[in-house]
């Protein structure tokens, strides 16, 4: 599975704006919605707000990777974004994040949704390419690393 196969590449962000978690959540689900890769933005946040409050998906090294299901999405897509600053995001390890992923997937895709989480998991254990996507001045050279990276497999 492929990154881009799901990442929408009008919903990527060089320089996220939100200070907190749920704007954070918030700004990226207007990066789909203004992708028009999602409808009903106040549902969608709600739901990943529900699952931010099972346990954060701050998995720690600067990322997070929030993500929820929804019955009104028909396909898995993903926003992501680079904060500057850094969110305070309950992080497992306690840091601030910087990298995120956020994702929705329709209500009944267990498959697509976990080998994507697992997908991005893994690259983004790589402390290369996680410097190389917080080191990128703008979109367009986030979506070529991002490329680049799922080339190699």
């Amino acid at each position: 599975m492929k990154i881009m196969d799901f990442l929408k590449e009008n919903a990527i962000s060089a320089d996220l704006k939100s200070t907190d978690k749920e704007g954070i959540i918030r700004e990226m689900i207007g990066l789909l919605s203004d992708a028009q890769a999602i409808k009903d933005k106040d549902k969608i946040v709600k739901i990943l707000l529900e699952r931010e409050a099972l346990g954060s998906t701050g998995i720690g090294q600067g990322v997070a990777i929030p993500h929820g299901k929804s019955a009104g999405i028909k396909d898995l897509v993903a926003a992501f974004g680079i904060s500057r600053s850094g969110v305070n995001y309950d992080s497992l390890d306690g840091e601030p994040v910087y990298i995120f992923f956020l994702l929705v997937a329709p209500e009944d895709s267990a498959g697509p949704h976990l080998k994507a989480l697992a997908r991005i998991s893994r690259l983004l254990k790589d402390k290369y390419f996680r410097d190389t996507l917080r080191g990128a001045p703008d979109a367009k050279s986030l979506i070529k690393t991002i490329r680049a990276e799922d080339g190699k497999k």
